[in-house]
């Protein structure tokens, strides 16, 4: 199998959607790139932030729940999520997260400068530096995430035995690992495991990794579910087609096409300006109008 060059897309589950959207907008400056409804439970909003030009790799989800369950972080879950930022900006980074009142912790967790700190709805978040230059100090995309594995020699089989990432040599008690690709995703399991977590408010779903096309994915599912791990069919996500699995640390795995993109139902200069529906639910449209929060975009 090809190795996997990067991840696809992070989904966490948070809160009120309004102050998800604030948050991710106007804190970290993403923009808001899509608002659907989750295809799994369609009386929630589904929604997607990136860079500005979309550029893969740099997507992140929500599912916005508003009730008040509240998750349980553990085993079998993604932990912090990192996002890179360029080169001589952390002080920037630093500066900007203080100005909204978020504290922030400094660390090296992702092998370079740290900023550790969390969401409005308690997600785990980090600004990583990188190595890149750039004209501004705006968010590259990810620089990678923590497994919260309950069985970390079995999800290190799965990265580097089939999936093609590299161990890196970094000696902090965890295990770390990079992907194929350009991007050079940075992935930690962290050592010992916790407790089994909860899914709920702060917690992350899961996680996806980026396949170029149905052919490939295709070939992904054959091969996961001959070494014996339980394979779903293959999921139309509209924007992409999917399949999961649990791996050996119980972390949901996706592996995602990289096709046929967000702009399939909207033009990309009007991405995330409007409600769109899958054909399966459009029938629900006055309902979701109805019952669905008003976001403040």
């Amino acid at each position: 199998m090809e190795a996997i060059k990067r991840i696809h897309h992070i989904t966490a589950i948070v809160g009120d959607p309004n102050e998800n959207l604030r948050f991710y907008r106007d804190v970290l400056g993403q923009r808001l790139i899509k608002q659907t409804v989750n295809f799994d439970d369609n009386g929630v909003y589904h929604l997607y932030f990136s860079d500005e030009d979309v550029t893969p790799g740099t997507v992140i989800t929500f599912f916005p729940w508003t009730n008040d369950n509240v998750g349980r972080k553990g085993s079998g879950q993604v932990g912090r999520i990192a996002y890179r930022v360029p080169k001589g900006s952390i002080d920037y980074w630093k500066n900007r997260l203080a100005d909204h009142g978020i504290e922030v912790k400094e660390t090296e967790f992702f092998g370079a400068k740290t900023l550790e700190f969390s969401d409005v709805h308690a997600l785990d978040l980090a600004i990583v530096e990188g190595t890149e230059t750039a004209d501004s100090n705006d968010i590259l995309g990810f620089h990678g995430a923590e497994l919260l594995s309950g069985n970390p020699d079995g999800t290190k089989e799965l990265l580097t035995g089939k999936m093609g990432l590299k161990e890196m040599d970094i000696d902090d008690g965890n295990q770390h690992f990079e992907t194929a690709g350009p991007e050079k995703h940075h992935i930690i399991t962290s050592l010992p495991p916790q407790p089994r977590g909860r899914f709920g408010i702060g917690t992350v779903h899961h996680i996806a990794w980026s396949v170029p096309d149905m052919d490939v994915l295709k070939e992904w599912q054959t091969a996961l579910t001959e070494d014996g791990f339980g394979v779903t069919e293959v999921r139309d996500r509209n924007y992409f087609r999917s399949i999961y699995i649990g791996e050996k640390g119980n972390v949901v795995f996706e592996f995602a096409t990289d096709g046929p993109g967000f702009d399939v139902d909207e033009d990309k200069s009007e991405l995330g300006t409007s409600l769109k529906l899958p054909k399966q639910y459009e029938h629900l449209r006055p309902e979701y109008e109805k019952s669905l929060p008003k976001l403040d975009i």
